[in-house]
């Protein structure tokens, strides 16, 4: 877990290497998102479509699974 100090500014410094696994970048934008006592920093793209493809690409089809499990619920039904 990292700890932050927030400055008198309210300024926080992200460590280089949560930086570098984000790709923020001095200028980057990142919106600040309050999930009812959780705040998150959310990474905003320069071009959301382009940069946002292939992101997914590689993981296991939700579909496919969905499909497999309604399946075997409708064989222990028969």
């Amino acid at each position: 877990m990292t700890v932050l100090t927030i400055s008198s500014k309210g300024w926080v410094v992200i460590p280089a290497d949560l930086r570098h696994k984000y790709g923020l970048r001095p200028g980057g934008k990142v919106s600040v998102v309050d999930y009812g006592g959780v705040l998150a920093l959310v990474p905003l793209f320069d071009e959301p479509v382009r940069q946002a493809r292939g992101l997914l690409a590689g993981s296991s089809s939700l579909t496919q699974a969905l499909l497999a499990e309604h399946a075997q619920e409708l064989a222990r039904e028969q």
